[in-house]
């Protein structure tokens, strides 16, 4: 996987990053709090760092400490999207 969406894209959604994709690689379903790069389908280009605006993306190379569990979250999301989503409320519970 060449990036990762982290903890800062919770309960944010922001579509910028999606739009900047040119691999279409970004997705979220129905009720996710977050969205999430399919490992499979990224393509390393980088054009969905600098529009998110809650700096939620990360290579995977840079990707802080603390912020690791989303490395396997978002790959989980693209085999079993409801196991990702417990993840995500398991890490940051709703509000």
């Amino acid at each position: 996987m060449a990036y990762v969406i982290t903890q800062a894209c919770i309960d944010t959604k922001d579509q910028s990053c999606v739009d900047a994709c040119p691999a279409d690689c970004i997705s979220a379903e129905e009720g996710d709090r977050m969205l999430f790069i399919d490992p499979d389908g990224c393509i390393d280009c980088a054009a969905c760092l600098e529009p998110c605006p809650v700096d939620a993306i990360f290579a995977e190379e840079d990707l802080p400490p603390d912020q690791a569990a989303y490395l396997e979250i978002n790959a989980l999301h693209f085999r079993n999207a409801a196991a990702a989503q417990e993840r995500v409320n398991a890490l940051l519970p709703a509000s």
